[in-house]
């Protein structure tokens, strides 16, 4: 992300946001009607018309600063959002500093190789848990959409079923046609866990994220040695956002296939740069992922993207198809093309603030 002089005086203001799900958005940890967030306007007090926009998307009861006092430490980052982050950014509250990052970024307005539509970001279709026929019908529509690369929510219905949606869909599309990947959450026990890696061996994953709960570093150890599925962490990062001493720690003991990156609860954009670093010294693969933010936050993780130069042919697959969810998503040039992420440099944003 772009830096700023850290003698600039920039101001900001913030305002809450309901974001409404089009239909129940359900996982082994949660079931959600709609997400709150944070939306931020940064200017510059001498040149009111030079804005920038992030978003400081807190989500409640995963983010690790989800506290009572949180909107009164972001109406104080919003005093002086340069200094708060020079104080502040990979020490606390993960979500405002990607907010405040990805508004610097923005200031004077979406010139970067995103924003010039060049970029498209190959991304994974998500198919949101519901019973079997629910879940096969999104499944439909995400091939029909033309998605090379699904990611199936497990861990919330019986296993069984899971198992036969996965039999039905590897029948029809095999591997070298289309990449499956699924995320347990954090439903599996480390006492069931490999009789269920086991069971879903057969399917050829490409990758399972969380299967045990965060925390449990002995067990995702023995697990990521043993499984005979790619193993991702996902929310293990989370706890770690403001640690960086137990962030290596954690990677040299566990050792997993892959890292998942959500900028906003992972300690901003910063800290992500950091777990990459970190990630490619043990060889251990990365691919980042939008954690339900609005058109806002998910075209600042895009423009991070875009502005790492990786080839799209080396690109993975980014879960970074969050933009279709809500019914008052901020209306925004950020669309997707089939199983591509990209921005129409023609269109506009309206930001209501």
């Amino acid at each position: 992300m772009s830096e700023v002089d850290s003698q600039l005086v920039l101001k900001a203001v913030y305002k809450p946001l309901r974001l409404d799900f089009k239909f129940e958005a359900v996982t082994s940890r949660a079931r959600m009607r709609h997400k709150d967030t944070y939306l931020v306007k940064l200017y510059d007090p001498v040149n009111p018309e030079r804005v920038g926009y992030g978003e400081c998307a807190l989500f409640r009861g995963l983010s690790a600063e989800d506290d009572a006092g949180y909107e009164k430490r972001l109406a104080h980052a919003c005093e002086d959002p340069v200094a708060w982050l020079k104080d502040n950014a990979g020490r606390r509250d993960s979500s405002i500093t990607f907010g405040m990052e990805s508004a610097i970024s923005n200031l004077g307005g979406n010139q970067c190789r995103w924003h010039s539509g060049e970029v498209k970001i190959p991304i994974n279709g998500l198919v949101w848990m519901g019973d079997r026929d629910l879940m096969a019908r999104r499944v439909e529509e995400k091939l029909d959409q033309g998605f090379k690369c699904l990611k199936l929510k497990i861990g919330g219905i019986d296993f069984r079923d899971e198992l036969e949606l996965l039999r039905i869909i590897r029948e029809n599309f095999p591997a070298d046609r289309l990449q499956l990947r699924v995320d347990a959450n954090g439903a599996f026990t480390p006492d069931n866990a490999m009789d269920r890696l086991e069971a879903l061996e057969r399917y050829d994953l490409h990758s399972i994220e969380q299967p045990i709960r965060q925390g449990q570093w002995k067990d995702m150890a023995w697990l990521c040695r043993e499984s005979p599925i790619p193993i991702a962490l996902d929310e293990e990062l989370i706890p770690l956002s403001l640690d960086p001493d137990n962030r290596e720690r954690m990677l040299d003991l566990v050792m997993p296939a892959y890292i998942i990156l959500k900028p906003s609860l992972c300690g901003g954009f910063g800290v992500a740069d950091r777990w990459i670093e970190m990630a490619r010294e043990r060889g251990i693969g990365w691919w980042a992922t939008s954690a339900l933010e609005s058109n806002i936050g998910l075209d600042a993780i895009a423009r991070w993207l875009g502005d790492k130069n990786i080839p799209e042919s080396e690109m993975m697959h980014q879960g970074l198809g969050t933009g279709m969810l809500y019914h008052n998503n901020i209306p925004s040039p950020v669309i997707q093309q089939g199983q591509y992420l990209t921005y129409n440099p023609h269109g506009t944003w309206q930001y209501d603030f």
